[in-house]
């Protein structure tokens, strides 16, 4: 036990008062290493003393104190700045968000400069081959911290299946569609030297372990275990009032609540894994950054990294089209009256008002497209790794944040829970010098966007007309985008029916998928397609291999090619058989697996055609 003199003789030493200090604090110091006496000290000096208001003697509980100090380590080394500028920034926006103030006051939208591409056409395919080929100059990033919980669904959200024709999961898609990338890019250059796309995956506590196991398990899917890095995401210190005071843990009084910090932490993590050094030393030019349930995500992708090529945008965001007043942010270009200016994602409840208050007495209505002259965000970035390393370096990689505090009434005083603060990847150019090259690249929604976040019950409750975002609507968008491609490509493909499942009437098209390496581009899949071709609306179509090519085809039933590297297959004749049916099943039937009832359908296969090519050679179909 320490003395009354050796504890004084240590607040001497350290030149500290013990009249500033709690009691119940000072009592315990001698437990305490230098590192942590630091720590005390800025949590004292910034306002946070009721944290040791409860502290037990010493004797009693003292793992438990250590173990505060281990947390509040954690907290100071993973947020840019500490703790002490966490709590400073927290106190500047509670400020704000108590007097209401307005974040876009002085600022005056305007349509920034972005380009609008339409599948199949010159342009599309011209910014197609220059994104295909720029590819290996690329690393993807993918945010994946979340939970599919909101989906009704126990497992993280990459493990989902995107499809269940084939049952192949987001992750998987998303890997064979980068190896895709990486082989296509490597043979325009045909350089002896095959470059590997890095690709980077943000997890958090909940998703870490989970993620990992589904790589291993499934030998990460076709990518080299060194290709992949995982970086986790850490939480944040919780906020009890407007003067940022430290939450307690409810539960643990030595032990402060955190919650997640927001996906903008992607940044700051990149910057202190050292990784963006490594990729530019190595030759990189583009950092590509994706959320982790959008399964046509990269249809999208080859064209707009061409736009970013051609146009040398630093920042490029992928957008689509979007109504006047549609529940998505709306990409705009803000100018200040002193002359600053930036090309941001603006919230849709914020932008009407914005655009009303800056001399447009409608605010945000469709132009004669008809559509809103602000497209809509889907959270898809393609950075120029140059450039975001310079910004990161001043920032140290902190993006602009917010504070969503649930006020318990109008004085603003107290908050009904604790809040803290948020931040998302799409901030990023909030900080960005006026001379930034900011831009856009817009392209039709069935093409590019279809995110699952929806469970079946929010699902069933969304007006007519409106995306239902769901696990239901993001697979029947998989089967769509596809059909429409081939139809482009010269394909007759029969109309969708309208059918109903777990409460939501969706178009079902055939049910056409193919692995990313079939076709990465329109070019090349207009390439594997000839003569008069066919597939009626409840026929089936995998085709799992490079070279297979569709020759006067005409399906109705199901059909299923698998084949390896080298084996050339030619698709043709009539295939008819009785094919896979869609049998309509209840969200609350248990005896179904979760991925199943969340879509409200399963699919019955009563018979196909299926043939394997596992040589190489040249082959021909033709029953």
């Amino acid at each position: 036990m320490a003395t009354a003199d050796s504890t004084a003789k240590l607040l001497s030493d350290l030149n500290i008062n013990a009249g500033d200090w709690p009691p119940n604090l000072v009592k315990n110091l001698h437990l305490l290493s230098p590192d942590e006496i630091e720590l005390g000290k800025t949590l004292l000096e910034m306002g946070q003393g009721h944290l040791f208001q409860d502290w037990a003697e010493p004797g009693v509980d003292d793992d438990q104190k250590k173990a505060f100090f281990a947390q509040v380590a954690k907290l100071n080394s993973s947020y840019p700045g500490g703790l002490a500028s966490y709590i400073r920034t927290a106190r500047e926006l509670l400020a704000d968000s108590k007097a209401g103030k307005n974040p876009y006051d002085g600022f005056t939208p305007s349509v920034p400069t972005g380009e609008n591409l339409s599948l199949g056409d010159d342009n599309f395919i011209k910014f197609e081959e220059a994104g295909v080929k720029e590819a290996k100059n690329a690393a993807f990033v993918l945010v994946a911290g979340g939970l599919g919980e909101r989906l009704g669904y126990n497992g993280i959200k990459v493990a989902l299946p995107a499809e269940t024709t084939t049952g192949t999961c987001f992750l998987q898609l998303y890997i064979e569609s980068i190896l895709a990338l990486q082989e296509a890019s490597n043979q325009i250059t045909q350089g002896t030297y095959q470059k590997e796309i890095p690709f980077v995956i943000m997890t958090s506590d909940d998703t870490h372990a989970r993620t990992l196991d589904l790589l291993e398990s499934n030998s990460y899917f076709g990518m080299k275990s060194t290709q992949v890095k995982l970086l986790k995401q850490e939480k944040v210190a919780c906020l009890d009032d407007n003067d940022a005071r430290l939450a307690l843990d409810p539960h643990n009084k030595y032990k402060i609540q955190t919650k997640p910090h927001g996906h903008g932490d992607v940044h700051s993590l990149l910057f202190s894994s050292g990784l963006l050094k490594v990729w530019l030393d190595s030759g990189l030019r583009w950092v590509i950054f994706f959320q982790d349930t959008n399964g046509l995500l990269f249809k999208a992708i080859p064209a707009s990294l061409g736009v970013s090529a051609t146009k040398e945008y630093h920042v490029n965001s992928l957008a689509v089209p979007r109504k006047a007043k549609e529940a998505i942010g709306g990409i705009t270009k803000l100018t200040h009256s002193d002359g600053r200016s930036m090309v941001i994602n603006v919230e849709y409840n914020q932008l009407d008002p914005l655009l009303r208050a800056t001399g447009h007495p409608d605010g945000d209505v469709n132009c004669e497209t008809g559509y809103s002259p602000f497209p809509g965000n889907i959270n898809q970035l393609i950075l120029e790794l140059g450039p975001y390393i310079e910004e990161l370096t001043k920032t140290g990689g902190a993006i602009k944040e917010f504070v969503n505090p649930k006020y318990k009434d109008a004085s603003k005083t107290s908050f009904k829970s604790s809040t803290r603060l948020e931040c998302m990847m799409q901030d990023y150019p909030k900080t960005l010098p006026p001379s930034a090259r900011v831009g856009f690249t817009v392209m039709d929604t069935w093409l590019a966007y279809a995110p699952v976040k929806n469970n079946p019950e929010e699902a069933a409750k969304v007006p007519k007309g409106n995306p239902y975002h769901s696990a239901t609507s993001g697979e029947m968008a998989i089967y769509r985008a596809n059909s429409l491609i081939l139809k482009k490509a010269g394909v007759q493909v029969e109309d969708p029916v309208q059918q109903v499942f777990n409460g939501q009437e969706v178009e079902v098209w055939p049910r056409v998928t193919w692995k990313p390496k079939w076709g990465m581009t329109f070019a090349e899949i207009k390439s594997k397609v000839s003569g008069s071709c066919s597939v009626s609306q409840r026929s089936t179509m995998a085709l799992k291999g490079h070279d297979i090519f569709l020759e006067d085809l005409h399906l109705d039933g199901a059909l299923i090619i698998n084949s390896t590297d080298g084996a050339e297959v030619k698709v043709g004749g009539s295939i008819q058989n009785k094919g896979w049916l869609i049998e309509r099943i209840d969200y609350k039937d248990t005896a179904f697996p979760e991925e199943l009832r969340i879509r409200g359908f399963r699919i019955e296969k009563k018979e196909q055609l299926e043939e394997t090519y596992s040589q190489p050679g040249k082959f021909t179909l033709k029953p």
